[in-house]
């Protein structure tokens, strides 16, 4: 696929749009990922990593409230204090879990090496991040997929800070983002090389017609905090071709990919990545669509802002 271009605003340009080959869609259908090097071109890509980099240099910690975010591993809770749950339409930094010291709770690294993320307005409040998310190109892939109505609900600069960059276990994204039936799609670009050394992502294959989405992660009905429970509406896409019998053991294939690369995620995929050892960072922008013409309850951790989600159809 060639480079995406850019836009300077929001709204989708006239023009040439691309769309995925048959080949790129029945491998997505048939894995529930497929990679698209160079989809970002390099002065775009090192523009972006520039932003972030920028963004972590300037925040302040004077009133923060140093949250960390958890994935939900070694039996901690995953985050869900105030400042993560009022985050759906602002841009914040969560910090990671091992950038403190365990008994006296300081920093043990700089601020700008010490954030897992950053969340999750940046399509919406960011110009160099909103001109890279609704582009003609994704549009494209966005119809390819079959959207009626996508909608970009979040948006992440995950950065797998060196040496402490966590780890991320199996999961599904439309566990976070679910909709009745299913329809998350995850759009995850690299920033910077992602290697097996620094965590590069690891996907079962095939797995999103296999694993039906059994819980999501929803707001506790007394307003404090959030928590996982069992799906009650549909757990596939009504249009996927389902297996009978999910794999209790699945075999992941670790992708290493460039910078620039585009990676489309199927919301029922399991996949993962393991933590950052290397001095590397691994720096990635992520953006989750939904199908709007599909229910999205008051019960989602993530709320949609005043203005609605980000419609890619303008």
């Amino acid at each position: 696929m060639a480079p995406s271009r850019i836009s300077d605003s929001p709204d989708v340009p006239q023009g040439h749009v691309e769309e995925l080959t048959s080949e790129q869609l029945q491998s997505y259908n048939n894995d529930g990922y497929l990679i698209i090097p160079n989809a970002l071109d390099a002065s775009t890509t090192a523009s972006l990593l520039h932003e972030a980099r920028e963004m972590l240099s300037s925040f302040s910690i004077d009133d923060h409230p140093m949250t960390k975010f958890s994935a939900g591993e070694n039996n901690q809770d995953h985050v869900g204090d105030d400042y993560f749950l009022t985050s759906g339409d602002k841009i914040r930094f969560f910090f990671e879990e091992d950038a403190f010291d365990s008994t006296t709770g300081s920093l043990l690294k700089p601020k700008h090496r010490a954030i897992n993320k950053i969340g999750h307005y940046l399509h919406a409040l960011n110009p160099a991040f909103r001109n890279s998310t609704i582009t003609p190109s994704n549009v494209g892939i966005a119809r390819s997929l079959g959207f009626r109505d996508p909608q970009v609900l979040q948006s992440m600069i995950i950065c797998k800070q060196p040496e402490i960059g966590g780890r991320v276990g199996p999961h599904q994204d439309s566990t976070f983002l679910y909709t009745n039936p299913p329809s998350a799609v995850g759009f995850w670009i690299a920033l910077e090389d992602a290697t097996a050394e620094n965590g590069c992502l690891s996907f079962a294959k095939g797995s999103h017609r296999r694993w039906p989405v059994k819980s999501r992660f929803v707001r506790k009905q007394n307003g404090a905090g959030v928590e996982f429970v069992d799906v009650e509406g549909a757990r596939f896409p009504h249009d996927l071709q389902v297996e009978e019998t999910a794999q209790e053991d699945e075999v992941y294939t670790m992708e290493e990919v460039k910078a620039g690369t585009l990676v489309l995620i199927h919301g029922n995929l399991l996949h993962k990545s393991e933590k950052n050892l290397s001095g590397k960072s691994r720096f990635i922008y992520t953006f989750h669509v939904i199908e709007g013409e599909k229910e999205y309850d008051e019960r989602n951790w993530l709320q949609p802002p005043k203005a609605g989600f980000s419609k890619m159809y303008q």
